[in-house]
């Protein structure tokens, strides 16, 4: 059995593909399987080109249900005891599996562990990420691609299959550190992230994002009462933010103010601004 799970869902998407996998031929940490999810691709060259595929790569079809939906059957698939989700048009460093095992195996209660980001195409430079939990419920500043045991992501149910316009990944952990399971940052750039104003990010879920946070707001409910918010800031106020934590509590209250359109067209316009993404990308420039 492989000690570790390589998850890539895939979509009409054979010309990233390849990339990807190259960036896993390429690790210097061996005990791994690779799964692919293709989540009801049409396109033929995408459909051949997984047809195709060396024996070493397994191969799961299903009808189409979205990024959480595929990512949840190929870990479902998974042999190993880590796991690690990875879109088909992202990839990693070399030692990004190596030093994400060994960052888990350091700190056994933690529930995942993810490294900086490399910022690729419409994005430009390094963001470096930490993990404060506080600043979690409010802002999904993780990447979605972590090393954590297959056994934290089943005993917080997988990913929640309805959010299929994004922001799985936020939810997720959210849910997951709302179970005691926090991260552990390898404070190095080992995974690169493809930014493109055609992406899910950019395209739909940015358009959504108050409705969206509102969702996992109310599924959640418990970890957003105040009592509990106070709670969770004070715990956290310590931990390396990108923001002052302060500004969080009324980033809520204008949220519950304003009407969902009104605040996600607040949202952009400060993303476009004072976003980490925005900020790296002009520092790079």
């Amino acid at each position: 059995m492989p000690l570790v799970s390589v998850i890539l869902p895939c979509f009409n998407a054979v010309e990233f593909l390849p990339c990807a996998l190259d960036s896993l031929r390429a690790q210097t940490f061996g005990d791994f399987e690779i799964i692919i999810v293709d989540d009801g691709s049409t396109d033929p060259a995408t459909i051949a080109y997984l047809d195709a595929l060396p024996g070493d790569i397994r191969l799961l079809r299903q009808e189409n249900r979205g990024l959480p939906g595929a990512r949840n059957a190929g870990i479902e698939a998974a042999q190993g005891r880590y796991v690690v989700p990875l879109d088909c048009d992202d990839w990693l460093e070399p030692d990004f599996l190596e030093k994400t095992v060994a960052a888990l195996q350091a700190n056994p209660k933690a529930g995942f562990a993810f490294a900086h980001l490399v910022l690729e195409e419409d994005a430009r430079g390094v963001l470096a990420k930490n993990y404060n939990f506080f600043e979690q419920l409010f802002l999904n500043q993780l990447p979605y691609c972590v090393m954590m045991p297959k056994a934290v992501w089943a005993a917080a149910g997988g990913y929640d299959t309805t959010l299929r316009h994004g922001y799985e990944d936020w939810e997720f952990n959210i849910r997951i550190g709302g179970r005691g399971w926090f991260g552990v940052a390898v404070p190095e750039p080992l995974f690169h992230y493809r930014v493109r104003a055609t992406g899910m990010l950019k395209s739909l879920s940015s358009n959504l994002h108050g409705q969206l946070w509102g969702d996992i707001q109310r599924r959640n409910r418990d970890l957003y009462r105040f009592p509990a918010l106070v709670g969770t800031w004070w715990r956290w106020r310590k931990r390396p933010s990108s923001y002052p934590l302060a500004l969080y509590f009324a980033w809520l209250a204008i949220h519950r103010i304003l009407p969902v359109f009104w605040f996600t067209a607040l949202f952009r316009q400060v993303l476009g601004v004072a976003s980490q993404a925005h900020r790296a990308t002009r520092k790079a420039i």
